[in-house]
């Protein structure tokens, strides 16, 4: 069995002053992509290059205290792959891939960060530069290799995906064209949402993040953004969903899927 879990951690150190280390070190986790590091290498490499017996890999911001990514693996990769070879997302520390290839399979797990838009129109149409450019990366990956993909979509896919989703229609995150956009990589990628195949109907205990503003997270005002989506064949073997909420490390929870497979 594969436990794979994806979070975005809001902070790397921030994360692992609220628990993150201690729950992960009792989790029996065998991969685990995490988002939003805000540090660099040296901040990351002395205390997390290691986790819970895991091998760090990363991609790092070049601005400090922002966005990066990181993917920790108990099985050596074969291959590591840091960015989708855009310099504009790149330089934002959005895309690891870690590849377990033998000489009968192709795998790939990623974690991956997108943009959000909700801080300004800019930053709305980098989002939607980036899903641009990303589609076609991700179209091709797919046809090749075996992939799961997880991390911090940001956005919701669904009505069911998120808490108010009628006066959410004209924000980022659950903008038409965001919504497309994943209906496309389900459709004509062929990608699978594994949290929906196991649990089509989850409602509220599917939700992964939480606004800190107000009382979103006592009230479970929340979205589902944080997904694990894989190819067909890796989604089938797919046993278990979880989604972690008796602490909080951050503004997200973590979101658990153990799939019938080894690296």
């Amino acid at each position: 069995m594969l436990r794979l879990v994806s979070l975005n951690l809001n902070g790397i150190r921030s994360a692992a002053s609220k628990g993150w280390l201690q729950w992960a070190e009792q989790g029996s986790i065998d991969c685990m992509g995490v988002q939003e590091l805000k540090a660099q290498a040296a901040d990351v490499v002395p205390r997390f290059a290691n986790v819970a017996g895991l091998m760090g890999h990363f991609h790092y911001a070049d601005k400090k205290g922002y966005s990066g990514v990181g993917l920790y693996t108990r099985a050596a990769p074969s291959a590591v792959i840091t960015g989708i070879g855009e310099p504009e997302f790149d330089a934002e520390g959005r895309y690891v891939e870690a590849r377990f290839d033998t000489p009968t399979r192709k795998l790939s797990i990623i974690s991956c960060y997108f943009p959000s838009g909700s801080s300004s129109e800019e930053r709305q149409q980098a989002k939607f530069r980036f899903l641009g450019v990303f589609f076609p990366y991700l179209q091709l990956l797919a046809a090749t290799r075996e992939l799961i993909l997880v991390g911090d979509v940001n956005i919701a896919h669904r009505e069911i995906d998120l808490k108010n989703w009628r006066s959410n229609q004209k924000n980022s995150g659950f903008l038409p064209e965001e919504r497309a956009w994943m209906t496309r990589a389900l459709d004509e990628l062929g990608l699978v949402d594994v949290h929906r195949l196991l649990r089509p109907d989850d409602g509220g205990e599917a939700y992964t993040w939480w606004s800190n503003r107000g009382a979103a997270w006592a009230n479970n005002v929340g979205w589902r953004i944080d997904y694990q989506l894989a190819t067909p064949a890796l989604a089938a073997t797919a046993r278990s969903v979880s989604v972690y909420k008796a602490e909080r490390f951050s503004d997200h929870a973590p979101l658990t899927i153990d799939y019938d497979l080894t690296l």
